[in-house]
């Protein structure tokens, strides 16, 4: 019988400082879609309230209690981050090792993201208790404000590669600038 060892989405490498921007892997542990069925959304936020302190997030709402949190994916959708309770009334399928995460950290962060989605990433726009699926360099992804200049970025797992890519890139060209002004 094969022994399987669990392993990181990202090559070796990271955590990486680029002009006072880091980028880390971040470990999503549990990670659960959660779609409420015809008519069941009252009935399954109510359930998640009561399990872990937040119910169904609107759109474009990031909720957390402890150390859970869920994020709006999509109408009538969310991803439940730790563990989930069971649900009946809804469609819940286990996402755990299905995304790879990054973040994104420093005064620069908000500009290596300009770079990468068409969102508008000013502080006054985007922060605290949102999120949003929009593009991040050519993937789609999730990308969710953890902090005044810290971002969450989640792309599937196959796209690890690329979004380390694409940031680390971005971040490069970000201190290119800062360097010559």
């Amino acid at each position: 019988m094969v022994d399987l060892v669990a392993t990181s989405p990202f090559e070796a490498g990271l955590p990486v400082d680029i002009g006072g921007v880091t980028v880390a892997a971040v470990d999503l542990g549990p990670v659960t879609f959660v779609q409420p069925l015809k008519g069941q959304a009252a009935a399954v936020s109510a359930a998640l309230t009561s399990a872990l302190g937040f119910g169904l997030p609107a759109p474009g709402e990031a909720l957390s209690a402890g150390a859970a949190r869920a994020l709006w994916c999509g109408p009538g959708q969310a991803l439940v981050m730790g563990d989930c309770p069971a649900l009946p009334g809804a469609a819940v399928v286990d996402q755990s090792d299905g995304f790879a995460a990054l973040r994104i950290d420093g005064a620069g962060a908000r500009d290596v993201l300009a770079r990468l989605t068409p969102l508008d990433v000013r502080a006054a726009v985007f922060g605290d208790g949102q999120t949003a699926r929009s593009l991040i360099g050519h993937m789609t992804g999730q990308i969710t404000p953890v902090g005044p200049a810290a971002f969450e970025l989640m792309v599937m797992r196959s796209m690890a590669g690329t979004l380390v890519h694409d940031v680390t890139r971005a971040a490069g060209f970000v201190a290119g600038r800062a360097a010559l002004a």
